[in-house]
């Protein structure tokens, strides 16, 4: 085969080399269903062969949402991009007002949903848009089925048709565009092409740690995001065998069965699956307890490559045995490894689940940068606890005067979609700007140090980097989430959303006369100073102009749904603060 330089090559490729009986791997009625190389291609041609029927000219844009990753959204991927039309992936959980938007901008004439919530979201707005048609992937009645299409491209009578499309589909050409969340305002559509991503893909594939023979992976990160969508095409180049989760609070089910070697997670996954197990040794007693806490302060202090020595070495083997292999178990005991992007994370879980065998990979990348910037790697002394890997080939990272990370790279976004002033914003030359802050060590590694516009001067004329200090805080299992507030003002505060699960169970393990709503809790004086206790040892790390002063804990979750947070789990401060206008009030002008 020719070279990889198209993303619709990637399922080629492992036909003629790594073929896989178990390529995608999807859960129907309770049942594994495993889809092959070959039946991949062929339904993704069965696809192409239709929408060409359908009048699918090049360039047409066609959007797929699906609640969950599944073996059709990867066949409609192909099916698609191998005709020069465009994939628009959708978040599913945004509002129908942003699916109209998104529809609109993108222009999309097909729509794919996976099930009925995201159909009636679409057909609220399906009026207010361009589209000619709307397929589901699941039997809903009244809606047409993904089915349809495999049925109606069963004909292969315009096959050369396809193979003509494909061979005119150039590297430089729009393969998808990807609409940022976004903390403020309207999505911005992200212009990636095949050879943005595909040169991502293969620039990235050296740093993952698959062994040598049949590897299971587990995707359950959103695949409309580009950190998984180009995992997917890394494992297909492997030959992995892809699993799809059934849904996020399936995982541990889900890993259960399939003993993965690998899954990508995100910091927020990671500090619940961690909350869960220490809410668990809550429950022990005796020795049983003792030998908990002694592994866990013990894999606290964990470094790579054996620098703490062999008697650590010999400690840890023992803890291993006597409780981290539990915690292997309860993933499917083969995980070895899960790498992590999207957000920043604390090191402290780095090591926890380095030192129990799971080993992290922290990733940094922007959508912009197809993702991957940097990614570690434990092989060759490539990883560091606390940063996010080394820059990967191909790919250039320059700290601006100021301290910005600049990128510049085959992976770099053609622009943003009818939009060349944002677009021009954010270039200099070839160098995009990423809005982080970072710093590259002695050894090449990157660090990120907070966000360019996220950080603040107070009156006092003192800046202040807010994630410092909620990347901090965050380690405590009494708040789920935490933004720093004070521009402008005299001195930094917080809005703390409680943990209100773990602090439930605390109520009730120390008998504490609480109530257990979120109102309660947010009001109670024992909480307010139980958390004050967790600022206060913050606060010792940190300088005492950036100390946080004062803070309040809101009586609700912060969720994608009620627009708190984007999809990906960022904060949207500016709504954050709107929201609580009454509370910063009470912070600043009691």
């Amino acid at each position: 085969m020719k070279e990889i330089t198209r993303l619709f090559d990637f399922p080629y490729y492992q036909l003629e080399n790594k073929p896989n009986d178990a390529a995608l791997v999807t859960k129907y009625n309770g049942e594994w269903v495993k889809t092959s190389t070959q039946e991949y291609i062929d339904k993704a041609n069965a696809i192409s062969r239709a929408l060409l029927k359908l009048g699918v000219k090049k360039d047409d844009r066609i959007a797929l949402i699906s609640t969950t990753n599944r073996t059709e959204w990867n066949i409609m991927d192909i099916g698609i991009l191998q005709i020069g039309a465009q994939n628009i992936p959708i978040y599913p959980t945004i509002c129908a007002e942003d699916y109209e938007y998104v529809l609109n901008h993108s222009e999309s004439t097909y729509c794919f949903v996976s099930d009925e919530e995201v159909l009636e979201k679409v057909n609220k707005v399906k009026k207010n848009t361009g589209l000619k048609e709307v397929y589901s992937f699941d039997h809903i009645e009244g809606c047409k089925h993904f089915s349809e299409l495999l049925e109606l491209g069963k004909d292969p009578s315009n096959q050369m048709e396809v193979e003509t499309r494909k061979d005119n589909v150039k590297p430089s050409d729009l393969a998808t565009i990807i609409y940022t969340s976004g903390t403020t305002g309207k999505p911005k559509g992200v212009m990636l092409s095949h050879w943005n991503i595909t040169s991502n893909t293969l620039d990235s594939a050296p740093r993952v740690p698959l062994k040598e023979g049949p590897n299971r992976v587990l995707s359950f990160l959103p695949i409309c995001h580009v950190f998984e969508r180009v995992l997917i095409y890394v494992y297909q180049h492997a030959g992995a065998s892809i699993y799809f989760a059934e849904a996020i609070d399936k995982i541990g089910d889900n890993a259960k069965e399939i003993n993965p070697n690998m899954m990508s997670v995100v910091p927020r996954l990671l500090e619940k699956v961690y909350d869960k197990i220490m809410a668990k040794a809550e429950e022990l007693s005796g020795i049983k307890k003792t030998l908990f806490y002694w592994a866990v302060s013990l894999a606290e202090v964990w470094e790579p490559y054996k620098k703490k020595g062999a008697w650590y070495e010999f400690k840890l083997s023992i803890a291993n045995k006597l409780i981290f292999s539990k915690w292997r178990e309860a993933l499917g005991g083969e995980l070895h490894t899960m790498v992590s992007g999207s957000a920043a994370l604390q090191p402290r879980l780095t090591r926890i689940f380095s030192a129990a065998g799971m080993q992290i990979m922290e990733g940094y990348g922007l959508t912009e940068t197809s993702p991957v910037v940097s990614v570690g790697k434990y092989k060759n002394n490539m990883f560091k606890v606390g940063c996010v890997g080394i820059p990967i080939d191909n790919v250039e990272v320059k700290i601006a005067e100021d301290g910005e990370i600049l990128i510049k790279g085959p992976n770099v976004m053609m622009g943003y979609y009818k939009d060349p002033e944002k677009t021009a914003s954010v270039m200099t030359g070839d160098y995009f700007h990423t809005g982080d802050k970072g710093e590259i060590d002695s050894d090449g590694f990157l660090k990120i140090t907070g966000r360019k516009k996220e950080m603040f001067k107070t009156s006092g004329g003192k800046y202040i980097i807010p994630t410092l200090l909620e990347n901090e805080l965050k380690q405590s299992r009494f708040i789920e989430q935490i933004m720093v507030i004070g521009e402008g003002e005299k001195m930094p505060a917080a809005l703390i959303q409680p943990n209100f699960e773990f602090i439930n169970e605390w109520i009730e393990r120390k008998n504490h006369p609480v109530g257990n709503s979120f109102e309660d809790i947010a009001n109670s004086e024992i909480i307010q100073k139980r958390i004050q206790r967790e600022v206060d040892k913050c606060n010792q790390k940190f300088g005492k102009w950036e100390q946080i002063k004062r803070f309040e804990l809101t009586p609700d979750v912060w969720s994608i749904d009620d627009g708190h947070l984007t999809p990906t789990m960022k904060m949207k401060r500016d709504f954050i603060k709107n929201m609580y206008k009454n509370l910063i009030e009470k912070i600043y002008r009691p």
